[in-house]
């Protein structure tokens, strides 16, 4: 089946990634394309300064621009996909689901509502069913899921594997962050070249409040967030995409690097048409994952990690995803495609 897809935001730099993420996608045909009031009536090609390299696809390049609000987007759009600012999400994103589009979102906005569906398809594709409380709650017709911080989604899935193992107690983080994900004028070369970053402003509270949710369980019509504490310190870094984090862990279950690793390969894919396989890519040298190196691994959706040992509290790990793709566009899509095979499209 086809399904018509809108993009919000679509001139962005992740509104960019997703129209090169859906170009020849076999379910879903772009629609539908809004950006700001001063781009609404020109072409996608005239509106958006192209940063992929790879050239606009063909298909969108000449379709109209259209206002960011309900009224302007045609009624026979199936899934809503958002890459907007939150402070403009959190007004505009429910307007939509309440005129009832279903929107899968990339916007920090509402990530911890209570029913609200924060979901990566690998991890708690269950959290899904809280569309219904939140329709019963709302008085929607459409919905509202969001896929988490780009530099939680790198650290979720290997916390998953090997909390389904080892049960985490707690978890201290260090992320070394690409500037793409500060957007294409968020970091100036002055700031970064030659100098590292460290604080990220609202980074660390993403990954310490998201990384539990998503690791909660649904109970009911509420998610029971995950007991373990986790503390995240967050460094920008002059790598241009690939965010690379030190990850500490604590287990209830003793755990030799050796089993580590085998949870972190036994993780599971799931049978979506873009999700990789496997979910989590192991190394055993020491030095890997590297951003330059190890990025685009499954497209750039599959997680790296590598780099395990012991330490006197627990274990030591790095992991790596491209921001962009798997922290961003691709996780919005991802979470598309289950929404479309749970049948909430």
């Amino acid at each position: 089946m086809t399904y018509r897809i809108g993009i919000l935001g679509a001139t962005g730099a992740v509104g960019q990634r997703l129209i090169q993420l859906l170009h020849d996608h076999d379910n879903f045909d772009i629609a539908a394309l809004t950006a700001s009031g001063e781009s609404a009536g020109e072409t996608y090609r005239e509106a958006a300064k192209w940063r992929i390299d790879a050239p606009i696809p063909d298909s969108v390049a000449d379709i109209e621009v259209r206002e960011t609000d309900p009224e302007s987007v045609p009624d026979d759009v199936d899934l809503i996909f958002s890459s907007l600012p939150s402070s403009v999400g959190e007004a505009v994103e429910p307007a939509f689901a309440e005129a009832g589009y279903v929107v899968s979102s990339n916007s920090s906005n509402g990530r911890l509502d209570d029913d609200v569906p924060l979901v990566i398809p690998e991890v708690n594709a269950d959290h899904l069913d809280l569309i219904e409380t939140q329709r019963e709650n709302r008085g929607w017709d459409g919905a509202l899921i969001k896929n988490p911080n780009c530099s939680t989604i790198t650290m979720v899935p290997t916390l998953k594997a090997l909390d389904d193992v080892f049960e985490i107690e707690r978890v201290h983080v260090s992320t070394l962050q690409a500037v793409s994900g500060a957007g294409y004028s968020g970091v100036t070369s002055m700031e970064i070249i030659d100098n590292a970053i460290p604080h990220i402003g609202g980074e660390e509270e993403k990954m310490e409040t998201e990384a539990r949710k998503l690791l909660g369980t649904l109970e009911g019509t509420d998610v029971e967030w995950h007991p373990s504490s986790v503390s995240a310190s967050c460094n920008r870094i002059p790598t241009i995409d690939g965010h690379l984090e030190n990850v500490w862990i604590e287990t209830a279950e003793d755990a030799t690097p050796e089993e580590a690793e085998e949870a972190l390969r036994n993780a599971e894919p799931i049978d979506l048409p873009s999700a990789p396989d496997p979910l989590i890519e192991v190394f055993d040298e020491p030095d890997r994952p590297q951003p330059r190196l190890d990025r685009t691994l499954g497209g750039g959706m599959t997680v790296a990690a590598g780099g395990v040992q012991s330490t006197d509290a627990g274990l030591q790990y790095n992991c790596l995803a491209h921001n962009t793709i798997r922290g961003a566009a691709g996780a919005s899509l991802l979470n598309g495609e289950l929404l479309a095979e749970k049948g909430y499209l």
